[in-house]
């Protein structure tokens, strides 16, 4: 079985070919500014090199179009015929209450990611503008299954999702936690305690998906019983624009002073704050680094409060658990910025948490492992997230199922 993985954004559309058969990645690539100029896919060869190629790309459908030439491209194309795709699975943000699992999308299921489109204004719609334009180039014989990132998260109790703001709020609108990142959370758990040896029913873990957006869960027993994203993506700590979780009068003070709109205040919260906004400097962590070791001294605070923010919701979620056995880092942060986790857990030694410098340092790029001494009460792991790959599992499984 060949199941085609889709991330569809607003203008942007990411896909991996993937042979369930063996797991492995037979294509992989990105539409970038669909419906804008300029627009171009690229994507990597068999033999790793890398291709860009301008393509007009007005809307996901003529996008899709772009993929399926490069899947079929006679020179670098993973497939002869488009019907060795066997089903396509995609990415939703925004499940709400109604999905706590993936499903086999239909009318019904479509008009659910629809209903829940104000809680993901810029995601959702474009799950189903993808999910429409792979029904016009594929066809509706080809089985289509959502995955959605709140899914995992829906274990969560009511005294760590709801809101204390009037109960009718959530009875209306849903107005509650629902946590994001579901997909990374759910594999790197699962591998955490694959490679701990124990079944995951028996083990607390802390796993932190720190990237431009970033989130930590606590997992116990392999359920969620907390997150940090709340009822939008914006929700937790600061991460590349977006500014986290703050007092709820900055809002109403800033927008006060400066005359600004609720559209304008929400655009500012999540485009021009976080790293970017405490910085000046860039969103892009590698950009911060760099200022920090010039001496810019609002990099430094930008990275400072980044650590610091990381380790009180670990230690918020230790406390939550009872305890913990592992945390693992992940994402693009977590995975190659060794300062990062050596700042975090810096302040994790009062946990027991003992940190060996010298392999943290060296585990980078692609690299994952115990980044632990032997004799840390707490180990710490990084694990590389797969995400598309528990798309691919799960689209599979439904699909076997039919």
């Amino acid at each position: 079985m060949k199941v085609l993985v889709i991330n569809a954004g607003s203008s942007s559309l990411k896909y991996q070919l993937i042979d369930m058969t063996d797991e492995s990645v037979l294509a992989k690539g990105n539409c970038e500014r669909i419906g804008t100029d300029g627009a171009f896919i690229g994507f990597k060869t068999a033999d790793g090199q890398k291709i860009e190629r301008p393509t007009e790309m007005k809307n996901h459908t003529q996008a899709f179009e772009a993929v399926k030439d490069a899947i079929l491209d006679p020179e670098y194309g993973a497939i002869k015929d488009l019907s060795e795709i066997t089903a396509i699975g995609h990415r939703v943000v925004q499940g709400g209450s109604f999905f706590d699992h993936s499903v086999l999308i239909d009318d019904e299921v479509l008009e659910k990611i629809q209903e829940l489109s104000p809680l993901a204004p810029l995601h959702n719609p474009a799950h189903i503008q993808g999910i429409n334009a792979c029904t016009d180039v594929f066809g509706k014989d080809v089985p289509q299954v959502a995955v959605f990132d709140t899914a995992f998260h829906q274990t969560m109790p009511e005294k760590a999702y709801m809101y204390a703001v009037p109960y009718e709020y959530y009875e209306k609108y849903g107005v509650r936690k629902y946590g994001f990142h579901g997909t990374s959370h759910r594999y790197v758990s699962a591998k955490m305690a694959e490679i701990m040896g124990k079944p995951i029913e028996d083990l607390k873990i802390i796993t932190c998906h720190i990237g431009n957006g970033s989130s930590i869960t606590a997992v116990d027993g392999g359920k969620v019983i907390d997150t940090t994203m709340g009822l939008t993506p914006l929700g937790g700590f600061l991460m590349g624009t977006r500014s986290g979780s703050l007092d709820p009068s900055v809002v109403t003070f800033i927008g006060e002073k400066e005359g600004m709109s609720y559209a304008e205040v929400s655009d500012m919260l999540n485009k021009k704050s976080g790293l970017l906004g405490i910085s000046g400097v860039s969103s892009d962590d590698r950009d911060v680094t760099a200022a920090e070791k010039e001496g810019n001294h609002r990099a430094k605070l930008a990275h400072d409060m980044l650590y610091y923010q990381i380790a009180q919701y670990i230690g918020s979620f230790y406390v939550a658990l009872g305890g913990c056995d592992a945390i693992v880092f992940t994402a693009g942060l977590g995975e190659n910025q060794p300062s990062l986790r050596e700042g975090v857990c810096n302040y994790l030694e009062c946990l027991g948490v003992k940190l060996d410098k010298d392999v943290n340092n060296a585990t980078i790029h692609g690299k994952q492992g115990k980044l632990t001494a032997d004799d840390s009460k707490i180990r710490v792991e990084l694990i590389a997230t797969d995400e598309e790959m528990v798309i691919a599992r799960d689209t599979k499984a439904i699909v076997d199922n039919l």
